[in-house]
């Protein structure tokens, strides 16, 4: 098996995708069971993806999982900002959007760079 733990992206996106897991996990304590289950799907679904282009085929296959997660940051972002504005959701840490929007950035590296090598 592959060891990982020296990769930062694939670090960084599993690290989130645990801290997705306990703020979906509190949206659901208020019986809130969709937007739990949207969070929960985009917020682990970035790492997933990450972790498969680990194993891309091809340049090309390891850039379309990359824009996959790209997606599913961009649909998490969404799903965020609502709990945010809305009354009746907690509201995500700082430091959780801190940490998406950071992640979303290195994505975006990747993939720019990727096009062009």
């Amino acid at each position: 098996m592959r060891n990982d733990t020296d990769n930062l992206i694939v670090k960084l996106t599993f690290e989130l995708a645990l801290e997705i897991i306990s703020y979906s996990e509190e949206i659901r304590k208020s019986n809130r069971f969709e937007m739990a289950s949207q969070i929960f799907r985009s917020g682990t679904s970035i790492g997933a993806n990450i972790r498969e282009a680990q194993n891309a085929e091809s340049k090309a296959d390891f850039i379309h999982k990359f824009k996959i997660s790209a997606k599913e940051a961009d649909e998490l972002f969404f799903w965020l900002e609502l709990c945010q504005n809305s009354e009746f959701y907690p509201n995500p840490s700082a430091e959780l959007i801190n940490k998406l929007k950071s992640i979303n950035l290195i994505i975006s590296k990747i993939i720019s760079t990727s096009k062009k090598n």
